[in-house]
């Protein structure tokens, strides 16, 4: 395996850790919110890259929200195991060192474990999404895409659309 496929998989596994960290802070926020917050926007992680935290400016009712957080509850098992696993291969590849003989092999088996666990993380979170959608009235879903499309159009919120790529490359 060449050097610049072995940094691809490592930045492979630690974006994918990454991101499954910051969708097991909303899980675990959900589980510990407070009687009248959105369960998909735990105060404090509005800054988390999703748009998940739009829930919260929907004015849900309370049954909504615990229909939401109990979508996150039943969820919250498989999340945390799927994380536990991508934590499981981050540590493999750093105990790993570059002059290992095996380490080519190490690198191709946690990428594509990775690979696996984003498949079923990105499913997962589908599910949670349908889930908590199929809980909002027409309003309030007609409310959270036109939240979505303010929330997409931020140049302030970082990440791939983010402020660097608004900007045009300069004439030469």
């Amino acid at each position: 395996m060449t050097s610049k496929r072995k940094v691809l998989a490592a930045m492979i596994v630690a974006g994918g850790t990454l991101l499954t960290a910051a969708s097991f802070t909303i899980a675990g926020a959900a589980d510990d919110s407070a009687p009248g917050t959105a369960a998909a926007a735990p105060a404090g992680h509005h800054h988390w890259g999703g748009p998940g935290h739009l829930y919260s400016k929907l004015g849900l009712t309370a049954e909504q929200q615990a229909s939401i957080k109990a979508v996150w509850t039943a969820a919250k098992p498989q999340m945390q195991s799927l994380h536990e696993q991508m934590k499981a291969n981050h540590q493999k590849l750093q105990q790993t060192k570059p002059d290992d003989p095996n380490y080519s092999n190490v690198v191709a088996e946690v990428a594509q474990s990775e690979a696996t666990l984003a498949s079923q993380r990105t499913s997962q979170m589908a599910e949670i999404r349908a889930q908590m959608y199929a809980v909002l009235t027409p309003a309030q879903k007609a409310q959270l895409a036109t939240l979505e499309a303010q929330w997409a159009a931020n140049p302030h919120r970082g990440g791939p659309h983010g402020p660097s790529a608004n900007v045009a490359p300069a004439a030469q």
